[in-house]
C-alpha cells in the first residue's frame, strides 16, 4: 500500500514540475507573440490552480455549434471504447484470450 502511495506522490510531483516549466515556456512565447494582451490575460488569470473567486458569470455566451459537435464527435471515439474493452475483458476471463502481461 505506501509503495502505490509513495509511486502516486512522486508520480504527481514529477507531473507538477514538467506542467510547471511547460507553463513557463509557454508564457514566454505567448509574451513574445502576443505582447501587451497577453500580459493583460496573464494578470487575470491564475497560471496553475484555478481560482474560483475570479470566475464571472456573462449574461449572455457564444459558442460554435460546429464546435460543440466535433467535441461531442471527438468523445464518442472513447465512449465507443468501452465496448471492447469490456469484450477482451470477458474473453481474457474465460480464458479464449490469453493474458500477455499484467500491469499490477
Amino acid at each position: 500500500m505506501f509503495g502505490s502511495a509513495l509511486a502516486a506522490g512522486m508520480l504527481g510531483l514529477a507531473s507538477f514540475l514538467v506542467f510547471r516549466f511547460t507553463a513557463r515556456k509557454e508564457a514566454e512565447y505567448l509574451a513574445g507573440k502576443f505582447g501587451a494582451a497577453y500580459a493583460a490575460y496573464a494578470e487575470r488569470t491564475p497560471s496553475f490552480w484555478p481560482n474560483p473567486m475570479l470566475y464571472r458569470d456573462e449574461a449572455q455566451w457564444l459558442f460554435s455549434t460546429s464546435a460543440l459537435r466535433n467535441t461531442f464527435r471527438d468523445g464518442l471515439y472513447f465512449l465507443a471504447l468501452f465496448p471492447i474493452i469490456e469484450a477482451v475483458e470477458y474473453l481474457r476471463l474465460s480464458g479464449d484470450l490469453p493474458t500477455l502481461f499484467t500491469v499490477y
